[in-house]
């Protein structure tokens, strides 16, 4: 389903649904995401409107939950201010939330790596230690590695096709069928945000600032949140993270395939068309290989 989703679009949601916000200026706020398209509402707001049927489905996810896990987490997260509904030829429910302000944080001009690792260790510790029960389903990625050996395995295939990627497809395909061999997670799941990205964090200062985009959410494998070791962490703050998270050596080798299989995955498929996403692919890529070497 083909939907245009403008300024013309949210303005006359908020008119029918929020009457009280009408009079609020509504700009598009670039991001580099993929399911949700983003504005600012006034100074204070911000309204979320997937763009495909499977964005639609986190919606109600995080109305559901972000109020419940908000009190147990030490860094600011969406706040849900309005649940709005499909109308207009808008066919999905979508949201209000309070602004949160910040930048995405970039791998190659972080001010503070070592401060900012042991914020997110917090913060991945705080989402460990709220009470699995009740719980959503298992988050995206929660489960066992080889659920995602196919679709990695086509990623490493699609970029031998790419010489230009130089990715070194031989070495990246000897470690992640050594990511395969790892014990899979055997004690009980876990809560997780399980998709750290850093288009999904916020800094301010160079110290994380908040945490958004939980549509992923459930519970799993605590390695699905070692993402930023090498999405974002240079090797030394790699290592305050690690120390901080306090994860075994199986479960930390299982966070690097993880994170190297969503990167792998990414790169063919964003190349030309999501230039953020694509470049931290290649950045994990060449964090991951370094780390093995």
């Amino acid at each position: 389903m083909s939907v245009v989703v403008d300024e013309n679009l949210v303005r006359r949601l908020i008119a029918q649904q929020f009457p009280r916000w009408a009079g609020q200026a509504i700009a598009r706020w670039p991001s580099g995401g993929t399911v949700n398209a983003i504005f600012r509402l006034g100074e204070d707001m911000v309204v979320r409107l997937p763009l495909t049927n499977s964005g639609a489905k986190d919606v109600a996810l995080e109305q559901e939950w972000l109020p419940r896990i908000a009190p147990q987490l030490p860094t600011p997260i969406p706040e849900v201010l309005g649940a709005g509904a499909p109308a207009d030829g808008y066919p999905w429910p979508w949201s209000v939330y309070r602004w949160l302000p910040g930048e995405n944080p970039l791998p190659e001009t972080l001010g503070s790596p070592v401060p900012l690792a042991e914020d997110l260790a917090e913060f991945v510790l705080a989402m460990r230690r709220v009470p699995p029960v009740p719980a959503p389903a298992l988050a995206h990625r929660g489960g066992p590695l080889a659920t995602l050996d196919a679709e990695t395995r086509s990623a490493i295939e699609s970029l031998r096709a790419i010489p230009e990627e130089n990715v070194d497809c031989d070495a990246v395909l000897a470690l992640w069928e050594e990511a395969l061999r790892i014990p899979a997670w055997g004690e009980a799941p876990v809560w997780l945000h399980a998709d750290l990205m850093p288009g999904n964090l916020l800094v301010d200062g160079g110290r994380l600032s908040a945490v958004i985009d939980f549509g992923c959410m459930g519970v799993g494998d605590p390695a699905c949140d070692l993402f930023p070791a090498w999405n974002l962490s240079p090797a030394d703050a790699r290592g305050v993270f690690r120390e901080a998270v306090d994860v075994d050596d199986a479960t930390w080798r299982r966070g690097r395939g993880r994170t190297l299989s969503q990167a792998l995955i990414a790169l063919p498929y964003y190349r030309t068309t999501n230039e953020a996403m694509a470049g931290n692919a290649r950045h994990v890529i060449r964090a991951v290989l370094d780390e093995a070497d």
